[in-house]
């Protein structure tokens, strides 16, 4: 069964601090580093950092050199967001554990070319980001089209308005919004990401795919968009495809119980046995009481006899 999709990207160049909440503290630790192009580290990026569990999140800055460090925060789903003035802005999904060290990550900022976003531009826009984080949609969207008016090249602003259309449920909006801050350069991988999340929640899941596939999937963080696509590609029978983006999900976040569990099932329809009762006795471990350990159990007991 297909996930309905939240709001995976968060609005640019949020100005919005977070007070320090217990909601999001826990054992994890992340640290790393900003860069430009060139290699050279950069200080002063704000990195925002927000817990999809927690829904709550703050902000840290780089030092001198574009080091940042958040500590001691919950496991789970964060996004990242990195900005400074003068570079476009960069945002990235991690899944964070509390039992293993975690990755150092590693960003390059772009500078920003062509565009020179004034200082009522911007304030304008965290007003906006304020007024949707505050959810008056209809209010950001009437000050982010205010700001088009007077900046019609800020192609990046589109996506906040699609943002507003799709936190709404207004999807075909989103879409149209989203489909107009497409980059002729650069990577476009989360605005394919977000018009295919729209496509998934109005229930086309064959555009969503043809969307998604625009993407580099490398880039993809999100296991629940991995997931989307595996189950798309899984109900039109092509079971290694599936497996392959089932498995995406599970490595970004090996708590997810019915990313297991589906990529289980795909590797039984592949009549990969070893493969099937590994990952389905990870799935057990995980649910030992859901409503389909049972069959679970059923399951792996038919592979194993089978294998003998």
């Amino acid at each position: 069964m297909l996930k309905k999709v939240g709001l995976i990207s968060l609005t640019l160049l949020v100005v919005v601090s977070f007070a320090l909440s217990a909601a999001y503290t826990g054992k994890g630790k992340l640290k790393g580093f900003v860069y430009d192009e060139n290699g050279n580290p950069l200080e002063g990026v704000t990195v925002r950092l927000f817990s999809l569990k927690a829904a709550s999140g703050f902000n840290v800055k780089t030092d001198s050199k574009g080091e940042w460090k958040a500590m001691w925060i919950r496991g789970g789903m964060w996004y990242i967001d990195f900005e400074k003035p003068g570079y476009l802005p960069k945002k990235i999904s991690v899944n964070v554990s509390t039992y293993k060290k975690n990755p150092i990550i590693e960003i390059k900022l772009k500078k920003m070319e062509g565009v020179n976003v004034k200082k009522d531009i911007l304030e304008k826009i965290d007003k906006g980001n304020k007024l949707f984080a505050q959810k008056k949609y209809k209010e950001a969207i009437a000050l982010f089209e205010e700001i088009l008016k007077d900046m019609p090249k800020l192609k990046m602003i589109y996506r906040n308005i699609g943002n507003c259309y799709f936190a709404m449920e207004k999807y075909d909006k989103a879409i149209e919004n989203y489909k107009k801050a497409i980059m002729d350069k650069g990577d476009n991988t989360e605005i394919y990401v977000a018009i295919g999340n729209a496509y998934i929640n109005k229930g086309e899941n064959d555009k969503a795919l043809e969307w998604y596939q625009k993407a580099d999937v490398s880039k993809i963080k999100d296991f629940n968009v991995l997931y989307n696509i595996g189950v798309i590609f899984y109900n039109n029978f092509k079971y290694d495809k599936a497996a392959e983006f089932f498995k995406m999900a599970v490595d970004h976040n090996p708590d997810f119980k019915e990313g297991w569990y589906q990529l289980g099932i795909t590797y039984v329809a592949l009549n990969k046995q070893k493969e099937a009762i590994e990952t389905l006795e990870k799935y057990l471990k995980l649910a030992p009481d859901s409503d389909k350990a049972s069959t679970v159990k059923q399951i792996i007991d038919a592979l194993k006899k089978g294998g003998n």
